[in-house]
């Protein structure tokens, strides 16, 4: 079986509150943009990807239909290793492209993702809500909110003031006091003095913990920051290669670890962090960048079939106005469950991808 047609596509789906407006330290956004990677065998298979708009390193722009075919027409969609390998991509257009693959391999074996990845350990997963950065009084009543839809686990976005970031803090708990897991994300927004003063500041909010802090590179400071405060600290930013995964975990720099496939170019990437992890006894989350289905439906499967995702993983698929698959994915009091077709066990609908076109 070889891959004979690659198609890609830009779609922008709106959002709605509560994630919606979404702050994060850089920007407010109001929708999700995504890359759609098509796959088509010579059998008439048909698989599919996502990957996240990239648009803080600008690694690709636009839809790079070309540069995707010079690399992947020709494959074998089993040979998935073999891809990881060589890729010449990117982590964020070859994670598109790996998600496909798998698609594919499911497709023509007629079997779900998770039972290829080594089958369920859990079939039902556990989601946490996140939020943008919110005052005190918006950030008591999401929680509040996030609490009655019967999640566990809220994580926060932060890192552009410190007080800023405790005030937040200090809304959530006064609103629903230890009921959720609380976990805050800078996104590298604090040197390492403010990260660690604010780290302190924190241990008093027993926080599940505090997620990247610093900038990606700053391993070696991270693993100081933690040996100084008793508020745990997670790495995703810095979660890339097994190379750099086997660095943040020799130094001791997190306890927990964040890898989502368009950092570690995939489902293998992401498994290969997930098995040091687990041999180290550190804990993942996967991530989340405001995933649509497929992408959402690849973060199901990998969770369902990797014990080393015991916590709430990342969600804010409910933020979404709509999707590009023929039946959304279902939040049932802050779970989902693992799609049971073949591949990623969804079908795209191509009446939405022409809708949410770029």
């Amino acid at each position: 079986m070889k891959i004979t047609s690659l198609h890609a596509q830009r779609v922008r789906i709106p959002q709605k509150p509560p994630i919606a407006p979404y702050q994060n330290r850089y920007q407010a956004g109001t929708h999700k943009e995504a890359l759609l990677v098509r796959l088509e065998t010579d059998n008439g298979l048909v698989g599919w990807g996502e990957t996240p708009d990239d648009w803080i390193n600008k690694s690709f722009e636009g839809t790079p239909v070309e540069r995707l075919r010079t690399q992947v027409l020709g494959r074998d969609p089993f040979d998935v290793e073999l891809f990881y390998a060589e890729n010449t991509l990117g982590s964020y257009l070859a994670s598109g492209v790996d998600m496909a693959m798998w698609d594919l391999i499911g497709q023509a074996t007629r079997q779900p993702l998770y039972k290829l990845l080594g089958g369920a350990v859990r079939k039902r997963i556990e989601l946490a809500a996140c939020m943008g950065i919110r005052p005190y009084d918006e950030a008591k009543a999401i929680a509040q909110q996030y609490l009655a839809e019967g999640f566990t686990t809220l994580k926060t976005k932060a890192g552009r003031r410190a007080d800023e970031d405790l005030e937040m803090v200090r809304g959530i708990r006064d609103g629903v006091g230890d009921q959720l897991q609380l976990r805050i994300d800078p996104n590298m927004g604090y040197s390492p003095d403010v990260a660690l003063q604010l780290a302190r500041d924190l241990e008093q909010y027993g926080l599940e913990y505090f997620e990247q802090p610093m900038h990606f590179t700053q391993i070696g400071e991270s693993a100081r920051l933690r040996r100084r405060t008793t508020t745990p600290l997670a790495l995703n930013e810095s979660v890339t290669t097994p190379e750099i995964t086997l660095q943040i975990l020799e130094l001791r720099a997190a306890d927990f670890l964040l890898p989502d496939t368009y950092q570690c170019g995939g489902i293998v990437g992401v498994r290969k962090v997930a098995s040091l992890c687990e041999a180290a006894s550190v804990p993942c989350v996967f991530h989340c960048a405001h995933d649509l289905g497929l992408k959402t439906a690849a973060m199901l499967h990998v969770v369902a079939s990797n014990p080393n995702f015991p916590l709430a993983n990342d969600c804010t698929y409910y933020g979404l106005v709509d999707d590009i698959i023929t039946v959304p994915h279902q939040i049932e009091r802050g779970t989902m469950l693992v799609p049971e077709g073949p591949g990623l066990g969804v079908t795209v609908d191509e009446g939405k991808l022409a809708k949410y076109r770029v």
